[in-house]
């Protein structure tokens, strides 16, 4: 069975830090399996049967305003 993934457009993330903030952020998250942040293009991708929108609440709460992108 292939692992569902999903990507992200995040703002404010800078470091290595933010990326661990953000990582712990959404693998609290109910079917989360793993995340990949890169800082250069803003962008994340979530693996695991996570809700989306759940996705961005998290990240948008830990300082990082995220929204799913499309297609």
């Amino acid at each position: 069975m292939e692992v569902s993934e999903t990507r992200f457009s995040v703002k404010n993330m800078k470091c290595g830090g933010c990326v661990a903030k953000a990582t712990g952020a959404v693998s609290k998250l109910p079917g989360y399996q793993a995340s990949e942040f890169d800082l250069k293009t803003a962008s994340a991708v979530v693996k695991g049967d996570v809700d989306p929108q759940a996705v961005v609440r998290a990240l948008t709460e830990a300082g990082y305003p995220a929204q799913v992108n499309e297609g």
